[in-house]
C-alpha cells in the first residue's frame, strides 16, 4: 500500500525523522501498514534530509510539549507556551 501523504500523523514524521537509512524507514513504514520500495524510502529520507528541527519544534511536532504550533511562529498572549 502506498503511503498516502495527507495521512501521516505529526507522530509518523518525528519517527520518520529519527530514520537513519532506507531500510529503518522501511521497517518503519511497514509497522505502520504501509510497504516502501528502498528506492521510494531513499527518496523519502532525501526529503527529510531537508527538514532541519530543533530540539523545541521537533518535541512540538511529537507531541513531546504542551506547547502549539504557533509557538514556532511567535504565538501571542494565553498560549500554554507562555506560562
Amino acid at each position: 500500500m502506498p503511503i498516502n501523504k495527507n495521512e501521516l500523523t505529526k507522530e509518523m514524521i518525528a519517527k520518520a525523522l529519527q530514520c537513519k537509512t532506507a531500510e529503518d524507514l522501511m521497517a518503519l513504514a511497514k509497522a505502520e501498514g504501509a510497504e516502501l520500495t528502498k528506492a521510494e524510502a531513499e527518496a523519502y529520507l532525501e526529503e527529510l534530509a531537508d527538514i532541519e528541527l530543533d530540539e523545541k519544534a521537533l518535541k512540538s511536532v511529537a507531541g513531546g510539549s504542551n506547547a502549539c504550533w504557533n509557538c514556532l511562529d511567535n504565538c501571542g498572549d494565553g498560549c500554554p507556551c507562555r506560562d
